[in-house]
């Protein structure tokens, strides 16, 4: 195990430098004039030429990559061209309300769709199976965007029960759980959209379990079926959709981007929205930089989880 996760940190390292090389390049070849949609379009020449030289972007890219990857190194993501905040800041005042919300939601996509999955596992081609898997694909083609303008359709501008977005006074955790009701449609949003991936995972899974001959000799046994589907149905069936947690998570992010930009949630995504509408490069690769090395942590305790449910896993060994 030792091994294995020495390795897996190199390659994790390796995938970030990756993350930050194509990133970097990626965003430096988006169409327009950084400094003109910062300052405007009346800005003059002198302070086009000023703002490039204060930001280095009047050098070559090279350059510009090897004074970034420094400033990384040293813990500095750089300063917004648009807030005039370090994104260092930025990104440690909105990390904890996406990780509320992430969490939030992502503990309800899998305390649903868990045993969503097993009940369609167990109902196979039944009626109950073909309409929860309609409602499944339903929900997991539907664009996030949509989704969201409709429950504020239905549930603000039709029923009022629930304000269509976020009050722009909640800038903290705290705010946030004192007025819950404005956190129902944005976790909704992402736990809805989730569950339709988690389920379909979870149904595949389940049912290649309740084929296997430990489950024949179970029921032989004459164990009861509820203990039969909680003692080892459940437990093996969740390995693929532990690493399914692990490695969707960019899945979910970008979900989140569109959800915070809708329901103005004051969190990294509608950060990074506003950053890609104006043109902010330190704040579009310190987020970047963030979600990579976040999704490659993800995989990492995805993988040693899968190690834990699974004794026969060795990962010590080759």
């Amino acid at each position: 195990m030792t091994r294995y996760l020495i390795r897996r940190v190199g390659q994790a390292i390796a995938v970030v430098i990756g993350v930050m090389i194509l990133t970097f390049i990626m965003i430096h070849m988006e169409p327009g004039n950084v400094a003109r949609s910062v300052l405007g379009i009346r800005a003059t020449a002198s302070r086009i030429a000023i703002f490039n030289a204060t930001y280095g972007l009047d050098q070559p890219l090279y350059r510009q990559f090897g004074a970034y990857l420094d400033q990384v190194v040293h813990g500095n993501f750089g300063t917004s061209y648009a807030l005039q905040e370090p994104v260092s800041t930025l990104i440690a005042q909105r990390l904890p309300r996406d990780l509320l919300l992430l969490g939030v939601s992502t503990i309800l996509a899998l305390v649903i769709a868990l045993p969503l999955g097993i009940y369609q596992a167990v109902r196979r081609n039944r009626v109950g199976d073909y309409l929860l898997t309609g409602v499944s694909f339903t929900l997991y083609s539907m664009p996030d965007f949509f989704f969201a303008i409709l429950l504020i359709a239905v549930f603000s501008v039709q029923l009022h029960i629930l304000p269509p977005t976020v009050p722009a006074t909640a800038t903290s955790v705290g705010a946030l759980l004192a007025d819950p009701r404005a956190l129902v449609l944005p976790v909704l949003t992402l736990t809805l959209v989730t569950v339709a991936s988690y389920s379909r995972y979870m149904r595949s899974s389940a049912i290649e379990v309740l084929a296997e001959d430990y489950i024949r000799v179970a029921r032989a046994k004459g164990l009861p079926q509820r203990l039969i589907l909680s003692r080892h149905v459940l437990r093996n069936s969740l390995l693929p959709v532990v690493t399914m947690v692990g490695l969707s998570f960019p899945d979910v992010v970008a979900g989140a981007v569109i959800a915070e930009a809708v329901f103005n949630f004051p969190g990294m995504g509608l950060l990074f929205f506003d950053a890609a509408t104006s043109h902010d490069f330190p704040v579009l690769l310190g987020g970047t930089l963030v979600v990579g090395v976040a999704t490659v942590i993800g995989s990492l305790v995805a993988d040693i989880a899968y190690a834990v449910l699974d004794p026969r896993v060795r990962y010590g060994r080759g």
